[in-house]
């Protein structure tokens, strides 16, 4: 299971999605650029103590990130979108363990293009008349499901 952020707007965001995936171990894509300044000083800045812990990997464009995937192709699985755009509920989704969860950006999510490519459009069942939900709390919602689903939660804490 990966995390991947399309561009993404808001650092604060992005801290905390960096260290939802230090703590649950899960590999995190950021492909840019990025809204704002992401040098390693001002990771370490959003990541708090959790810039070590994190597996991040720097894409430096939407190319790169897919030639990536594509080098490990063996174990990249597939490519699954959260957008308000959806077709099916998230938690109507079967998660595989190989799934990369890619997130857009916060004020526009991701082109049509890449909404294309997508091998599954989820979304957050919502009350009517609601727009969205702040990226990181979605993330951590569909990262949550899909942990469940897969059994890759860590099993034992070490404190």
């Amino acid at each position: 299971m990966r995390l991947a952020l399309y561009q993404p707007d808001i650092p604060q965001n992005t801290g905390t999605l960096i260290r939802l995936c230090a703590c649950l171990s899960v590999p995190l894509d950021i492909i840019e650029p990025c809204g704002f300044t992401f040098t390693d000083r001002q990771l370490r800045r959003a990541a708090m103590d959790y810039a070590d812990d994190v597996n991040l990997k720097r894409h430096d464009s939407w190319d790169h990130f897919k030639a990536d995937r594509a080098d490990r192709a063996h174990r990249s699985g597939r490519l699954v979108l959260a957008t308000t755009k959806g077709d099916r509920a998230y938690t109507a989704f079967d998660f595989q363990s190989g799934d990369t969860i890619l997130l857009g950006q916060e004020q526009s999510g991701v082109p049509e293009e890449i909404h294309d490519q997508a091998d599954g459009r989820l979304h957050i069942p919502m009350q009517k008349g609601a727009r969205s939900l702040n990226i990181a709390v979605a993330g951590a919602m569909i990262l949550g499901e899909a942990l469940r689903q897969t059994q890759g939660f860590a099993t034992a804490r070490s404190d």
